[in-house]
């Protein structure tokens, strides 16, 4: 079970260098939120908004979204 940290959540933005898919463009593309127990939730903005959490963290998150480096996490709160 993972349990919280005392650090806190940490902002970051999801930031496409290349739009591989040809769908979300370049820049920033999402918005989101690491939890302290290492969840992230990730909101896309745009015509469909969408929320997803992402239970297995960052690395889980950038398996999908990362593009094979096309896509970096920008962190706001550090």
């Amino acid at each position: 079970m993972k349990v919280a940290a005392a650090g806190g959540p940490r902002r970051f933005h999801l930031f496409r260098h290349r739009d591989v898919s040809g769908v979300s463009g370049t820049g920033v593309v999402a918005e989101g939120v690491e939890w302290s127990d290492g969840t992230v939730t990730l909101h896309w903005g745009g015509r469909y908004p969408t929320t997803t959490v992402w239970q297995d963290g960052i690395d889980a998150l950038l398996t999908i979204h990362g593009h094979d480096g096309a896509t970096e996490i920008r962190w706001m709160d550090d």
